[in-house]
């Protein structure tokens, strides 16, 4: 089952060379607690997955790389090349110099149309050299201008094109302080828009990441490759195959295996600024965990504390809302690795906040006219805070 990655903007092509490459990397490590048939078995499931036939023994990365202006390309390009290990198709990119600026609505509105035909027929492709099509992976900012609006368009087309296909987007959620002065407007309209489109949206915040670069690993200069080689990892850990116990690794459809649907409240929306987010607890009420555990020791691991029913909503028993994957088959270098992939109420807060700020903007009327010129009207910013609202709402709901 193949994954084919859609990688959009600046930072999306950026993280995607770091994600391929940490892909490759861990694919290739020696590995001393499973067995050579396991890990052969494991080599083999992510090169069918991630990358396709090989060019002159060279790996060729299942990928599209779609951006405004061909700089960021063509270094991405390059590292993949002078790696040596691995490299992108000679015809899996698409650039076509933006001609206003870096605006959502022009990426969604105007490039995304006028390029549908060559950014799908590209994908289309990728498609082709699969053997069976597990889904899409789209890596994009979420706040950025031009590329943000490109990527909901591009989500968009997918999810009509290939709507039996899983579309999980991989999203980076701005810094608090951004230096884009709409980047509110932009993450309300990209969120609602993947909200309609997307199977799955994966967030990575950019403070927390940069606390992690900061705090845990103790970098003092901390670059975007930092930022980006923590988030490859972290996918990464995640995205590899789990062993069946029957001398195989196995994927599922949906990679992640979990349950990633809120319903939104039948009435009764709140009003902007009228609901209630001040719910004392201490933490977050979820409706799925999956706790994935690599390398050494995994068996012993004590993972009670997860099904405690306090930590879910109360219409969902734990051992519906979750899962756990356990494989001795390490992740890269590490020893041994725990991630969590949580659907809960992690972000209502930051989501509010983004909400809010928006809110205040579009009630003053602050740059409405950079999006009004390329066709995005009031009416869609307000279909988006309504939306929104209501996923706020439904998540706050999960605490009662």
């Amino acid at each position: 089952m193949s994954i084919v990655t859609v990688q959009l903007g600046q930072c999306g092509n950026q993280i995607g060379f770091e994600v391929f490459d940490a892909l490759f990397s861990d694919s290739h490590c020696p590995q001393g607690l499973c067995s050579k048939r396991e890990n052969e078995a494991y080599q083999a499931s992510c090169k069918e997955r991630f990358f396709s036939e090989e060019e002159n023994g060279v790996p060729i990365a299942r990928a599209v790389l779609v951006d405004m202006e061909p700089k960021v390309i063509n270094q991405t390009l390059s590292k993949a090349a002078h790696s040596g290990r691995w490299k992108y198709g000679q015809h899996s990119c698409f650039c076509q110099k933006q001609g206003s600026g870096n605006n959502w609505a022009y990426g969604y509105s105007v490039h995304g149309p006028r390029h549908e035909e060559s950014i799908m027929n590209l994908i289309q492709k990728e498609v082709e050299k699969c053997d069976s099509l597990n889904g899409f992976f789209i890596i994009m900012s979420m706040a950025g201008g031009t590329g943000s609006g490109l990527g909901a368009f591009v989500t968009q087309n997918l999810q009509d094109q290939y709507s039996n296909s899983l579309k999980m987007n991989q999203i980076i959620w701005p810094y608090g302080t951004g230096e884009v002065i709409v980047q509110n407007y932009n993450s309300i309209l990209t969120l609602s828009h993947l909200y309609r489109s997307s199977d799955a949206l994966l967030v990575h915040e950019n403070d927390v990441v940069h606390k992690i670069c900061a705090k845990l690993m103790n970098i003092k200069q901390i670059s975007f490759r930092d930022i980006n080689q923590v988030l490859a990892h972290q996918l990464g850990s995640v995205f590899q195959p789990t062993y069946s116990g029957e001398g195989s690794f196995h994927y599922r459809r949906n990679p992640l295996g979990i349950d990633w649907q809120v319903r939104p409240p039948l009435s009764g929306l709140p009003t902007r600024g009228k609901m209630s987010l001040n719910k004392e607890s201490h933490f977050n009420t979820s409706i799925a965990n999956l706790v994935i555990l690599r390398g050494k020791d995994v068996h012993s691991a004590e993972l009670g504390a997860f099904k405690d029913p306090a930590l879910y909503t109360s219409w969902l028993e734990p051992v519906h809302a979750f899962s756990v994957w356990k494989t001795q088959r390490a992740f890269s270098k590490y020893e041994k690795s725990a991630a969590l992939v949580s659907n809960s109420q992690f972000l209502v807060k930051p989501l509010d906040t983004i909400v809010g700020k928006a809110w205040n903007m579009f009630a003053s009327k602050a740059y409405i006219h950079q999006y009004t010129k390329f066709g995005i009207e009031e009416e869609d910013f307000l279909d988006s805070f309504t939306l929104l609202e209501q996923v706020i709402a439904s998540y706050c709901n999960l605490g009662f």
